[in-house]
């Protein structure tokens, strides 16, 4: 089955010659991209986060298998939902679900279920796709939309994941999906952000989640943060860069009710 790009000409340009430039504008190349265990990216409009997402992707070494995770806006679907065939078109051209990895997670432990629906209305991953296929045109994706769910599971698919990935093969990149703080005054988002990123940085999956809900901070993504900081931390990552934070009101010139953006890189351990 192949998922249409729902977001096309609103999130990002819908023609491939727009996109294209827009690419190349928000993700330049680093002559060396390095390689990396996970990456943290925002995903609202391109005019608002694609610099932040940008920042980072152009840094980085996209392999050929990448599971995106992402967080589940609008209720539907199953909790932890693998999109688990066919393909997720693009104004670039169709990026493949990596049959055989999605299968994996799937068998990895019974909280991943297969299911279309959870992604069907979903933007957080597909605004993702045209970034991986502009530094991989040979990329294969599986999308896993989180939903509500305990602690304690969350953690269990981060553990899962990172035991799928340290049994392949080949590399695997995770890719997180995430904005901070919405609708707040720039200075606001930032005392919040402050908290939730410094839990990212250090690779604290329960300090992260527990913060976010005690303090009441808006971050989307919190959930699907919380299971790649388990899956990084059981492969080995004891700390993560936070490459760029912002927030909408530096486009519209209103730093009283923004959206805040961060993008952070989680290296590969060293030794």
């Amino acid at each position: 089955m192949q998922r249409p790009a729902q977001f096309a000409g609103s999130f990002y340009p819908a023609q491939p010659a727009p996109l294209m430039e827009s690419l190349a504008l928000l993700c330049p190349r680093a002559p060396v991209p390095q390689s990396v265990l996970g990456i943290m990216v925002p995903h609202a409009g391109y005019v608002y986060s694609g610099r932040f997402a940008g920042q980072v992707f152009g840094a980085i070494n996209v392999p050929d298998q990448v599971i995106l995770l992402g967080p589940n806006h609008t209720g539907l679907g199953a909790a932890a939902a693998v999109y688990a065939d066919g393909a997720w078109d693009t104004p670039l051209g169709p990026v493949p679900i990596a049959t055989d990895l999605a299968q994996a997670l799937l068998k990895a432990t019974p909280l991943f279920t297969a299911d279309t629906l959870a992604h069907s209305q979903e933007h957080s991953l597909e605004v993702q796709l045209p970034f991986l296929r502009h530094c991989n045109r040979q990329v294969t994706i599986v999308p896993v939309c989180v939903g509500r769910q305990p602690l304690d599971h969350l953690l269990q698919l981060g553990v899962a994941i990172a035991g799928v990935i340290a049994a392949s093969s080949v590399p695997v990149l995770l890719v997180v999906s995430t904005d901070m703080t919405h609708f707040k005054s720039a200075r606001q988002a930032f005392v919040q952000d402050k908290q939730a990123l410094e839990q990212v940085a250090a690779i604290d999956a329960t300090a992260l989640y527990r913060t976010v809900t005690s303090q009441n901070i808006s971050m989307c993504g919190v959930l699907p943060v919380t299971v790649l900081l388990a899956a990084v931390h059981a492969l080995g990552a004891r700390h993560g860069d936070i490459v760029a934070y912002g927030h909408s009101g530096e486009v519209t010139g209103d730093d009283n009710d923004v959206v805040a953006y961060a993008s952070a890189i989680i290296p590969l351990p060293s030794g």
